[in-house]
């Protein structure tokens, strides 16, 4: 069985029962689909695929935000046999250009906004036959969706799967910056879903609030939900306190997903009485649950004491794992909010040293992973596969511990990846940004602690010499060159070490400027 059956079974089981609600505040709108409508949108999508000529293992690009339409594309495409290659909205031209190259896609699905964009590459993507834009385009240049979903009929698909089958390659970025592909099975999906479904006990009453970008494997949590016939609600174009609250309300939103910086967001306009909480009935919301990034414990204390009764969770995944839920927490181990939890359904665990041996309580080493969720591999590498896949067991890069009761506390990252805010940020790649400044001899990027975003960027710059350099110029030229998420927050003028291979010594970076308290 995988997640198609389960989209097949409640089309049948719930046919009328909602599945998916679109929420886009700042627009005013509101979009609802049942099972049994989406079920069907899917079917005529991916005839119409079909009869386009998309087969098994083809890859199909797929840029937008969250969206039932962009949902619809996902799981059409994924009923013909080929691959959906969900793409990151942030990637910039030269970003997708690499993607095209590595997974040469056959077709390409794109919101209206980046219409404009994609008429820019399409000289640069040899293999695509198929351009298809979600929502109204003006210059007739691309197929609408409509069309494809007009056009196709329900039922007539008849692609059989297995749970080893290929179905899903997501880029997710690597310490040096460039994305890996990570290619995922039927069963990872699957895995993902029934995984997360235990973790948070779902049931077909619940109502779920997704926020986070699909094009991330958090995706997953969503997954969950479908398989418990529960419905999800996707709050898109602006996620603040205020919509978070008023769709809670509004919607009978029972479970809900945070990063850190939407509960501090969140937290500060309840304390401030910005949001006031008494306004609404939040009656239905039961358990909140946090992962991404570390999880400050006075998060959990804070939201518990506006909250009292409600239950947490705190998640655990990579995309290499297929997302989410792989380690949690339960909500009957809030006494232990700071660890990362116990191994979830299917999943082994274990804290190993760099000779692969098990390391003792309290000791740290890097976490490794085992279970029906671990990605088939980074597509079209092999070696690099072969380095963190072994003897079925994924090496995670993340540092971490446990104590007496067997509780895994994430330490650090064993790479110089930052996390701010939930999103993956890559020294190397902001680096060779800052070095195209014509007044910079060498860059460091280093992170530091933050308690609304997890991590920030500071950037370390060494002027050339005789050149005169400020704070002001530099934030102006990477406000020029880098999206909002990625800036540096602090900027300090020093030398850069370097060791005689030519490596920038971090560590020492990281020793010089916490002394001096710029890194805490």
């Amino acid at each position: 069985m995988n997640l198609l059956d389960v989209v097949s079974k409640f089309a049948h089981l719930s046919p009328r029962s909602t599945a998916f609600v679109e929420v886009r505040p700042l627009s005013g709108l509101r979009h609802e689909i049942s099972w049994k409508e989406f079920h069907d949108r899917t079917e005529r999508i991916a005839e119409s695929l079909l009869q386009k000529g998309i087969k098994r293992h083809d890859k199909v690009f797929l840029l937008g935000r969250n969206s039932i339409h962009w949902l619809e594309v996902y799981f059409g495409v994924l009923k013909t046999g080929a691959w959906a290659v969900p793409l990151n909205f942030r990637f910039n031209d030269d970003d997708l250009r690499y993607c095209a190259n590595v997974a040469e896609p056959s077709a390409f699905f794109f919101d209206d906004e980046y219409a404009g964009r994609v008429s820019g590459l399409r000289g640069d993507l040899d293999t695509v036959r198929l351009y298809s834009v979600i929502g109204p385009d003006d210059s007739k240049d691309f197929v609408p969706l409509e069309d494809l979903v007009r056009k196709g009929k329900p039922g007539r698909v008849k692609v059989a799967l297995s749970d080893e089958d290929e179905c899903a390659l997501y880029f997710t970025s690597g310490t040096t910056g460039a994305p890996k592909p990570v290619l995922l099975r039927q069963k990872n999906l699957m895995s993902v879903a029934a995984t997360e479904a235990t973790n948070h006990g779902f049931v077909p009453s619940d109502c779920f609030l997704m926020m986070p970008p699909m094009y991330h494997l958090a995706i997953g949590h969503l997954l969950a939900v479908m398989l418990c016939g529960g419905c999800s609600v996707l709050l898109t174009e602006k996620i603040s306190p205020r919509y978070i609250v008023e769709t809670v309300a509004k919607e009978r939103v029972s479970v809900v997903f945070l990063l850190v910086p939407w509960a501090f967001d969140l937290l500060n306009a309840l304390d401030s009485k910005e949001v006031q909480k008494e306004a609404y009935d939040l009656s239905r919301w039961r358990r909140t649950f946090m992962g991404a990034q570390p999880i400050p414990p006075v998060v959990v204390q804070r939201l518990k004491s506006h909250f009292p009764k409600m239950e947490y969770d705190t998640v655990y995944g990579l995309s290499e794992t297929a997302g989410p839920g792989i380690i949690h927490l339960g909500t009957e181990n809030e006494r232990k909010v700071g660890a990362i939890g116990k191994p979830g359904l299917f999943w082994d665990a274990k804290i190993v040293s760099d000779h692969g041996e098990e390391v003792g309580q309290g000791e740290i080493g890097e976490i490794i992973v085992k279970g029906p969720g671990v990605m088939k591999g980074y597509y079209k590498n092999p070696e690099l596969t072969a380095a963190v896949i072994r003897d079925e067991w994924l090496h995670t890069g993340d540092l971490g511990k446990t104590d007496e009761e067997g509780f895994i506390y994430l330490v650090d990252r064993k790479k110089d990846l930052i996390i701010s805010g939930g999103e993956n940020i890559y020294p190397v790649e902001l680096e060779a940004v800052i070095l195209k400044h014509p007044k910079v001899h060498d860059a460091a990027v280093i992170g530091a602690k933050d308690d609304r975003l997890g991590e920030i960027v500071v950037a370390v710059i060494q002027p050339r010499k005789g050149e005169m350099l400020t704070e002001e110029e530099m934030a102006h030229f990477c406000e020029e060159q880098l999206p909002r998420y990625k800036r540096p927050r602090k900027i300090v003028f020093d030398d850069v070490p370097r060791s005689p291979t030519g490596k920038i010594e971090k560590p020492k970076l990281r020793a010089k400027y916490s002394e001096k308290g710029i890194l805490s």
